[in-house]
């Protein structure tokens, strides 16, 4: 059974790692897709290929989710071409590891802007739509360190600790239209953001793992589904650790 027929998702940051799967599963359950990207025009048209093949829509946008005039073109493109958005993915970012001590105000700010100044972008421009539908699911992807901490991520641990403030708060404000907002918060998944790990430095993060393993991309992508589904129709305001048992 496909969950997401013919409903119209937006994903941020999808040309690569969770936000690829998250295309992906969505596309496999019938969703049409809209995504963006920043660098490689190859890799999004691969994506739009591999997308198409299941039969639906897809279309690539080369947008800055950090800048707010990007994602106020982005959203009316997407509903020009698209007619509607249903499902809305936050999940463009980066990540400046330092110690504070180390880390430069460009550096914060950066991150900041990618990472937490883009869900406020995108989601004020998509609540649009979806009011006027009174129906939609927005999904933004915040993470473990987030929601505890880690030493030499204090840039990224405070905009993923924002995107959760901001995805309660968000689910408050927009119920009653019967939008729901929630948050993932994935812990260490295979993805290019942590392959470093790998030469080394997994194994003592295995250890602080109750299932001993990292993460993967579709295991994150399983998760947004459910939010993006009617499976969890009555699911807003929450923040799913998607992490092996980490914060446990």
């Amino acid at each position: 059974m496909k969950l997401l027929e013919n409903k119209i998702a937006l994903i941020t940051g999808a040309s690569r790692g969770i936000g690829e799967a998250i295309a992906v599963k969505f596309a496999e359950h019938g969703a049409n897709v809209a995504f963006t990207y920043l660098s490689s025009d190859e890799k999004a048209k691969a994506l739009e290929q591999k997308l198409a093949a299941f039969g639906v829509k897809a279309k690539a946008y080369k947008s800055d989710a950090g800048d707010y005039a990007a994602s106020e073109t982005l959203a009316s493109e997407v509903v020009k071409e698209f007619g509607k958005i249903d499902i809305c993915v936050n999940n463009a970012g980066i990540s400046r590891d330092n110690l504070l001590l180390r880390l430069t105000p460009e550096q914060w700010d950066d991150v900041m802007q990618a990472n937490l100044k883009s869900v406020y972008n995108l989601t004020r421009q998509v609540i649009k739509p979806m009011m006027k539908a009174r129906s939609g699911s927005i999904i933004n992807l915040s993470s473990v360190v987030g929601v505890r901490g880690n030493a030499g991520q204090s840039s990224y641990a405070a905009s993923k600790a924002g995107i959760i403030g901001f995805t309660k708060s968000m689910a408050q404000e927009v119920g009653s239209r019967n939008i729901r907002c929630n948050a993932i918060a994935p812990g260490f998944i295979e993805t290019d953001m942590t392959h470093y790990l790998k030469d080394g430095g997994a194994e003592q993060w295995f250890e602080k793992i109750p299932l001993h393993r990292f993460g993967k991309p579709e295991e994150i992508a399983n998760v947004a589904l459910f939010l993006a589904s009617d499976m969890s129709s009555y699911v807003s305001g929450q923040v799913i650790n998607a992490c092996g048992g980490m914060t446990t």
